[in-house]
């Protein structure tokens, strides 16, 4: 499954934050975003994922438009991780992580032993199968972190979209998360991840697009593009 990024453009206002982005990424890549805040990368997610409408340019998945699919569609090929996460009420972890198997439940339904099972699985691989009974408002808010990843794993879609995902995690944990989601691109996915942080980039990233001023100013093998004339220009 291929996304395909063409030279995206999105203003807020007569401020302009997408500037002719282009990225091209498949299944078994893991895909940093890397760049300063600030230079639009939770931005580029939002169009990817058509919460924005951009004022030119295309995302594709598989060559056909992302707002050509329903949103059950796309969630059944794509997964979001945002930032950070504000429970508005106080569900169990468990209860938390199964809404990501929504779009494979009828109307009315409720999860099924088999859709606990995959939940209480990604929960384990996260480290916190422990916290699955404990209500997400009495957990901290990296633990939180941790399990918005699982309920975007539960959804067991082809590309996960991740905007930072580690930005509030300990190191023992950014570590964790960051050799998944390289397990899980070698497995077969693609891993759409944004970062500030060369050092993971270099450590885990099979391709890295350096974002600046709206567009990418490099693209490739870390091991390629990621020297100190990059770093100092970002």
């Amino acid at each position: 499954m291929n996304l395909e990024i063409k030279d995206l453009r999105f203003s807020y206002g007569s401020h302009e934050v997408l500037s002719g982005y282009s990225l091209s990424a498949g299944c078994g890549e893991l895909v940093y975003v890397l760049g300063p805040n600030g230079v639009g990368k939770s931005t580029l997610f939002r169009c990817v994922m058509g919460h924005l409408k951009p004022s030119s340019g295309s995302v594709l998945i598989e060559g056909k438009p992302v707002n050509s699919f329903s949103p059950q569609e796309l969630a059944k090929i794509v997964a979001y991780i945002p930032q950070s996460c504000t429970p508005s009420f106080n569900y169990s972890v468990r209860q938390i992580a199964a809404m990501g198997r929504t779009m494979h439940i009828s109307m009315f339904a409720s999860p099924s032993e088999r859709d606990y099972q995959i939940t209480d699985r990604e929960l384990e691989k996260l480290g916190i199968g422990h916290l699955a009974d404990c209500g997400i408002c009495e957990i901290s808010g990296g633990e939180r972190q941790l399990v918005i990843i699982a309920r975007a794993l539960v959804q067991e879609a082809k590309i996960l979209i991740m905007d930072e995902p580690t930005s509030s995690l300990d190191y023992g944990n950014q570590i964790r998360v960051q050799s998944l989601m390289r397990s899980l691109a070698h497995e077969g996915k693609l891993v759409l991840m944004s970062s500030h942080n060369p050092q993971y980039a270099m450590q885990f990233a099979d391709k890295v697009s350096a974002m600046y001023n709206g567009r990418s100013i490099a693209c490739g093998s870390p091991s390629d593009i990621i020297d100190s004339s990059l770093l100092m220009e970002l």
